[in-house]
């Protein structure tokens, strides 16, 4: 089913996020963990997808095993800042060739070695309007509630945030964010912007000290400060985040629903234990 179509109810859909392990055995330990995920019926299931290398082969296995080995609608990202033309053709031709019908389009993180980059697609509207042209899939973007890390101000986010819209976007799922205040008052700012298409909030659980680390390094993410000063309390106690996690994304979900959300995107990390906890206690 298009994305288009999964979200024109007025009840909040769920689905994850996974992403191609980097060996057979932990391939193996990705179907345990869908295996329980599939219970929670998502809507969809989205891959991560590189464009070359081992990651590229893997991520067309998982695909293929999802969709048919657990009768999942799975969505792969396409990113554009190291892929050609002929790299974007080469993933549809086969996507296309699975009956896939919806694509999270990306521009992707900047790599370290700039000779990776190429010129072909510079942004993910561009990349947008190109998949829009081949074909009509139905189309999901990034969103950043508190603005993309190299944005200059939430204001310039959203004026790119509308170029992928106007290219073609049919939903909008945002970067995990935990600050639900920030959430509602970017969904005011993308509604006065005129952009109306769904918005799907991505939801990540903390389930270590070296995950939250990383993410707001890498991300404009703010923290609550009672979230904060809660898993401070133990930082090293690995338990304890994990249930901490799993508490707070648990309210932050409840208030998300309440606000009529449209879909919950639940960014595993490969991981069922605390999106399958989270989704126990809201539902």
């Amino acid at each position: 089913m298009k994305l288009n179509e999964i979200y024109k109810s007025d009840k909040t859909k769920i689905s994850f996020e996974i992403f191609p392990p980097d060996s057979d055995e932990n391939i193996q330990k990705l179907y345990e963990e869908i295996e329980i995920l599939k219970n929670y019926k998502p809507e969809f299931i989205s891959l991560t997808h590189s464009v070359t290398g081992k990651n590229k082969e893997n991520s067309r296995i998982i695909f293929t095993s999802v969709k048919n080995r657990f009768n999942l609608n799975v969505m792969p990202h396409f990113t554009c800042i190291c892929s050609s033309v002929k790299d974007i053709n080469d993933n549809l031709d086969f996507f296309k060739s699975m009956g896939t019908e919806n694509i999270l389009a990306l521009r992707g993180d900047i790599p370290d070695d700039k000779n990776l980059i190429c010129k072909d697609f510079c942004y993910a509207n561009e990349l947008v309007k190109y998949l829009k042209e081949k074909n009509d899939f139905s189309i999901a973007v990034a969103g950043y509630p508190e603005g993309h890390i190299e944005s200059h101000s939430i204001k310039d986010d959203i004026k790119n945030l509308k170029k992928k819209v106007d290219a073609g976007a049919d939903i909008i799922i945002t970067q995990m964010f935990f600050d639900n205040c920030k959430f509602f008052e970017y969904l005011n700012l993308i509604q006065n912007a005129g952009i109306n298409i769904p918005v799907i909030a991505g939801i990540m659980p903390v389930f270590s000290k070296n995950q939250l680390d990383k993410m707001t390094k890498l991300a404009k993410i703010t923290i609550p400060e009672k979230f904060k000063e809660k898993l401070e309390r133990y930082i090293d106690d690995k338990d304890y985040i994990k249930k901490t996690g799993i508490e707070f994304a648990t309210e932050q979900c409840r208030e998300l629903i309440e606000n009529n959300m449209k879909g919950l995107h639940f960014f595993t990390l490969n991981k069922a234990y605390s999106t399958s906890k989270i989704l126990e206690n809201i539902f």
